[in-house]
């Protein structure tokens, strides 16, 4: 299911401020060379995450799911002097393109890799996390939400992405397992007392949880 139509995808790039060089790099090269583009934050939603991430000038920022390194070079846009991003990426090859792109960044010296299963590296790190970006497996992220929430700030945010599932998410009865597993965790969010919530009808969705 398209939710957003190309003609208002690329009307809204339009009015927006356009990717820097190397996020454009990041873009072009996982379009043309990775099995799975699909995946990327884009254009649109990196400036989104890069904006929030300027709002709140996060000192600790949480990111589960790595992919081609494009959103962690959004978000690391806002840390402080002297911030730190984490970013856990179980696949070892996409860690590595990431990594490589992080070398290239102003802010690369505050990227910090991890490789491996997020959940047992989550509980290993001792930071209190200012902002969280969730965009892993998805059959992970209840468990990821309650993994990361005691180690959120009060009043600290964490961000989901693709709560829509290409449409899936929408169904009463939606097929496939990670398609399941988003529906479950946007219905276990909505029942959360912990968080303020606000869904986002951008891309694939986005959740943005103001912990309470």
């Amino acid at each position: 299911m398209q939710l957003i139509s190309d003609e208002l995808e690329n009307f809204a790039q339009g009015l927006t401020t356009p990717e820097d060089a190397l996020q454009s790099e990041v873009n072009k090269f996982t379009y043309a060379q990775h099995t799975e583009p699909h995946m990327l934050s884009g254009h649109l939603q990196g400036k989104l995450l890069e904006a929030i991430s300027w709002m709140i000038r996060p000192k600790k920022i949480l990111e589960i799911g790595t992919f081609t390194g494009y959103s962690a070079l959004c978000l690391a846009k806002g840390l402080t002097d002297d911030g730190e991003l984490h970013t856990i990426e179980l696949r070892q090859n996409d860690a590595d393109l990431a990594r490589s792109f992080f070398d290239k960044s102003a802010a690369g010296n505050k990227i910090i890799s991890h490789v491996g299963n997020a959940k047992e590296i989550i509980p290993a790190l001792s930071h209190t996390w200012d902002l969280v970006f969730i965009d892993a497996d998805k059959s992970g992220y209840v468990d990821y939400f309650n993994l990361v929430l005691p180690q959120v700030k009060q009043n600290g945010f964490i961000l989901a992405d693709n709560i829509f599932f290409h449409g899936e998410a929408l169904k009463a009865d939606p097929k496939g397992k990670s398609a399941k597993a988003v529906k479950a965790f946007n219905e276990y969010v909505v029942a959360s007392n912990a968080v303020e919530k606000v869904a986002i009808t951008l891309r694939d969705g986005l959740y943005l949880l103001r912990k309470l």
